[in-house]
């Protein structure tokens, strides 16, 4: 086995820990905490929100910094701030210390999570990293198979704020060193450093527009996934499936984006990542037209949707990578993250209030205009890939 491959291995377990300790937390802790504090879940669930703001909003920062410095230091700072953040998280009987605690989670999202990661692979790997993007989504695409039954666990045996304590330990004992092993060593030196027209993230119109209709995509799609991630039991109930089922139906999610990503992992050199991007739209709106009609289609609408979903995160790496080149990649990435992540801070809010005020029916069909919108665009992304390269 190849340094580069036990590296990924190391990084994939991280990945599983720093989502299933951030993003898939409000789920399982969420009703332990207002059980005890009396908090309502929204304002519970506001952490996780306030702590995608953070990480979107330093996004940019943190992908130059990544360009000029590399990605250990971002990724060490990630486990410092994600056990920071859990340990305010276990001691907090004050909203305020609660919500310092997501902050300091955000700081550890932005540094941390895939996007922080890819473009630190990028720097590290050069044109190299798609393999090592790819193979880094499929181990990260078990964090709630793993994270969700540890938490609730962790939270029966010792209760929630010990498990959130734990969780902050393994950032700094499992997480920290894996980190650190992964990224030894230096990073290869930028070519033509001193000339800025080499790592300028932009040269002219057309990487302006490409760009944009990357970063539209994503943030689509990742708007898409968050409003439907988090209200999907709520969803499925509302279209008639009981509380049982839809807890069973919900567990398809995981499993599905593991299989895709595994497809992709296989076969994704063998074409250029646009049409990962095509086949994740199409993935996508074919998920929701099915779910929109309704039982007995429900499956197979979770599981297209959640294949569509989970293939994305490959595109959101190889694709700017390909495109713009290893030089430009981080901070390509950093402006890519920066609306995609504000979306998914706000699309949970959202989607609540949408399902409330118009129902679910409508809400589905805004949702899959979206998704048609979104398709539209990554075709259009496939054409100039393809006149770029005749």
């Amino acid at each position: 086995m190849s340094s580069k491959t036990t590296a990924i291995i190391a990084l994939g377990i991280v990945q599983i820990l720093a989502w299933g300790s951030s993003f898939y937390v409000p789920a399982v802790f969420a009703p332990a905490i207002a059980a005890e504090l009396g908090w309502p879940l929204g304002v519970l669930v506001g952490g996780l929100t306030c702590g995608l703001l953070i990480a979107g909003l330093i996004s940019p920062r943190v992908g130059r910094f990544v360009q000029d410095h590399g990605g250990r230091p971002v990724l060490t700072v990630s486990s410092l701030t994600f056990a920071a953040g859990l340990g305010a998280i276990a001691v907090a009987t004050m909203l305020p210390v609660y919500f310092i605690g997501w902050t300091l989670i955000g700081v550890g999202m932005g540094t941390g999570l895939y996007d922080a990661v890819f473009a630190a692979l990028g720097r590290r790997y050069g044109a190299d990293a798609r393999g090592a993007i790819a193979s880094l989504t499929l181990i990260g695409g078990f964090a709630s198979t793993v994270c969700w039954p540890f938490s609730a666990f962790l939270i029966d045996a010792v209760g929630w704020r010990s498990a959130a304590a734990i969780y902050a330990v393994l950032h700094l004992v499992v997480g920290l060193p894996l980190q650190l092993w992964a990224f030894r060593g230096s990073d290869p030196p930028l070519p033509a450093r001193a000339d800025p027209r080499h790592t300028a993230p932009l040269r002219g119109a057309r990487d302006r527009l490409m760009l944009g209709l990357i970063a539209g995509s994503l943030t689509i799609v990742n708007a898409i996934g968050a409003l439907l991630v988090v209200n999907l039991l709520i969803v499925l109930q509302a279209l008639g499936v009981g509380a049982t089922t839809a807890i069973w139906l919900g567990t398809i999610f995981g499993p599905s984006q593991v299989v895709v990503r595994l497809l992709e992992n296989l076969f994704g050199n063998r074409y250029h990542p646009a049409w990962t991007m095509v086949g994740s739209g199409i993935l996508i709106v074919a998920g929701l037209a099915i779910l929109l009609a309704g039982w007995p289609g429900f499956a197979l609408a979770i599981f297209l949707f959640g294949g569509g979903y989970g293939v994305s995160w490959i595109a959101r790496g190889t694709l700017p990578l390909t495109i713009f080149g290893p030089e430009r990649f981080p901070r390509v990435m950093g402006l890519i993250a920066f609306p995609s992540l504000i979306a998914q801070a706000l699309a949970p809010l959202v989607g609540a209030s949408l399902l409330t005020v118009i129902g679910v029916h409508t809400t589905l069909v805004a949702i899959l205009i979206a998704a048609t919108i979104n398709l539209l665009i990554v075709v259009a992304i496939f054409m100039l890939c393809r006149r770029g390269e005749t």
